[in-house]
């Protein structure tokens, strides 16, 4: 016991100087962080399932059930580890963050109740009929349980987007004689100015995600000639959602970014590094270092007016800067500016791998173009990087609020001390590592599990060859099997 004291007592004395609301931000940081890669992986993996079983009954080709079979396995353990890692997530609004949900609980707590009720009840709802009920149910009723649970991670990832939009662009509000947001307008509290762009952006960002790492999952078996025929029809599948999204994902993110300017132009100053104003066209900042004592952008390498043009689309429409901002109400220009960057780049290499892979197509050379199979190998964590650089964009160029303009992060806070918030942010670290490693290390076991192809029944073919002495028969060993799909390697 008394050495159990000692190492939490010292694992705290590193935070020693960090202060409880930095900490809380840090653990809420670190919790959502892990939670938001499940989600954005089983709204695409959802969808999914419910295409290749759609494909199948339409065409009745086995390799779509295999396909299935394979990847609602892997769906049910993310589905899992999604739904644990929010339950965890949540419980910090009461224990970290009480003032912010008393202030705005009157708002965000219905949405979040309407999430669990026609969302995540949809989605427990259908799962289990999903996974374990198609010889009870039929084929077209195992087909609508599973558009259900796809249905109910869009509605899922709808509430939880208004949620986390009003507190962008809040509206539709007034405030009590306590000082809590009421709602006036649900129509408004909901469909809130960027609440569209939003869900677009970030519903596109999930299929991409998807389409990455089953695009992945097929070069890696293709690579290994473990099985063509399945590796080959994933691969296709996810190549061609690649590029298909890609350029409407930019085009979308485009659109996104126009409605930041208006609404919280302070973030698009810190993405963009423009620390002062340009009343005559503001140069993109490609890369630099951000210079927060010096309030420039040191090394930078820049576009003149590109800037303008993107946003205003003016190459000499003025920008102001932060200089136009008072320094406590500014965003951290560092993060911002690289966490975009971040985002943006791995963008544009999906639309890259995503033409590329129309060539290879074109050229009849999908399945077999090596180069192309590593590539997309190299990009199937691509999806989960960019979101978490786009939440982090995101969720820092709010600060300093919790309620966009209305209330700060500073006073949102439990009146909880520190020692307390890093006691667990520690324990969160350590559980979150063990647990969830854990559990992506099994989904990594699980991909890498695909059944061969099955092969010809062995009475399709000779038994032996013509002339003159007859063989002896052939007797068809272990990977001979007519039912093939039962070995995995």
């Amino acid at each position: 016991m008394q050495m159990q004291i000692r190492f939490w007592g010292s694992a705290t004395v590193m935070f020693d100087h960090f202060d409880a609301v930095l900490l809380a931000r840090m653990q809420f940081a670190f919790t959502v962080s892990f939670h938001i890669i499940f989600p954005a992986f089983s709204i695409g993996l959802a969808s999914y399932l419910a295409v290749l079983n759609g494909l199948y009954l339409r065409t009745k080709n086995e390799v779509y059930f295999e396909l299935f079979n394979f990847w609602k396995t892997i769906f049910a353990v993310a589905f899992g580890m999604g739904v644990v890692s929010g339950i965890v997530m949540s419980y910090q609004f009461g224990t970290n963050w009480s003032v912010f949900s008393d202030k705005a609980g009157p708002v965000i707590g219905p949405l979040m109740g309407y999430e669990v009720l026609t969302a995540f009840f949809l989605e427990a709802g259908f799962l289990g009929v999903m996974l374990f009920g198609l010889q009870r149910v039929g084929p077209k009723l195992h087909f609508f349980a599973t558009c259900m649970v796809a249905f109910g991670t869009l509605i899922s990832a709808t509430w939880i987007l208004a949620v986390n939009s009003w507190m962008q662009t809040p509206a539709g509000f007034g405030m009590n004689d306590k000082g809590q947001f009421i709602p006036l307008d649900w129509w408004a509290v909901i469909f809130n100015p960027s609440f569209p762009y939003r869900l677009v952006h970030m519903v596109l960002a999930a299929y991409l995600t998807t389409a990455l790492v089953v695009g992945a999952v097929g070069a890696w078996h293709l690579l290994r000639k473990t099985a063509p025929r399945r590796a080959g029809m994933m691969f296709s599948m996810a190549m061609g959602m690649v590029a298909v999204v890609a350029p409407i994902q930019i085009f979308a993110g485009d659109a996104h970014g126009l409605n930041t300017l208006e609404h919280q132009p302070a973030k698009v100053m810190a993405m963009e590094g423009h620390y002062d104003s340009h009343p005559d066209g503001a140069p993109l900042i490609l890369f630099g270092i951000p210079n927060p004592a010096e309030k420039r952008i040191d090394y930078a390498i820049e576009v003149p007016k590109l800037s303008s043009l993107i946003l205003k689309h003016d190459l000499n429409a003025p920008l102001a800067g932060l200089d136009t901002v008072p320094p406590e109400l500014q965003p951290p220009v560092a993060v911002l500016f690289w966490s975009f960057r971040v985002m943006v780049g791995l963008g544009f290499a999906m639309l890259g791998l995503g033409l590329w892979s129309l060539w290879a197509r074109y050229r009849g050379t999908l399945t077999s173009n090596a180069w192309l199979h590593r590539a997309a190998l190299a990009m199937g964590p691509a999806g989960f990087i960019a979101v978490l650089s786009g939440w982090i964009t995101t969720e820092v160029g709010r600060q300093p609020y919790t309620v966009y303009g209305h209330l700060l992060t500073a006073q949102s806070h439990s009146p909880i001390a520190a020692p307390a918030v890093a006691t667990s942010l520690i324990a969160f670290i350590i559980v979150y590592f063990f647990v969830f490693g854990a559990g992506t290390f099994y989904i990594l076991r699980l991909m890498a599990r695909l059944p061969r192809d099955p092969t010809p029944e062995i009475g399709d073919a000779p038994l032996r060859s013509a002339g003159i002495t007859p063989g002896p028969a052939q007797h068809p060993g272990p990977h001979m099997s007519g039912k093939g799909g039962s070995h995995a390697h």
